[in-house]
């Protein structure tokens, strides 16, 4: 995992938290466009979770491997259970559940970077 990979995908999760802040805001309710871009943000982190699962298999890093993965795969399950739930929540608070979450995948991110280089507490 490289530091350009790490601050990439949590720029796009940022700005797809943002997107769905916007939606918030106008009180709008989930629409295609905001499912288009959690897709997008989810196939994304697909690719990172096997590169980083590739990754790990190839590294002579201290890397603890069950907390890297965990990071990943909790990754890649958190906007799709963000996306169920907008949708069912019919009032702005659904395209909030989004902002929270895309906003925990960004945090996430960078821990998993962190846990990559092995610089977390």
């Amino acid at each position: 995992m490289t530091d350009q990979v790490a601050y990439g995908v949590a720029a796009l999760a940022v700005a797809v938290a943002l997107f769905a802040g916007w939606h918030m805001y106008r009180r709008l309710e989930f629409s295609n466009p905001l499912f288009y871009a959690v897709a997008v943000l989810e196939v994304v982190l697909v690719v990172v979770l096997v590169g980083g699962c590739i990754a790990l298999g190839r590294t002579s890093r201290d890397v603890d491997g069950v907390l890297f993965v965990s990071y990943l795969v909790s990754m890649v399950a958190i906007p799709p259970a963000a996306v169920l739930w907008g949708i069912a929540e019919k009032s702005r608070w659904g395209t909030g559940v989004v902002v929270v979450a895309m906003l925990s995948v960004a945090v996430l991110t960078v821990r998993v970077l962190d846990i990559w280089k092995g610089t977390y507490a």
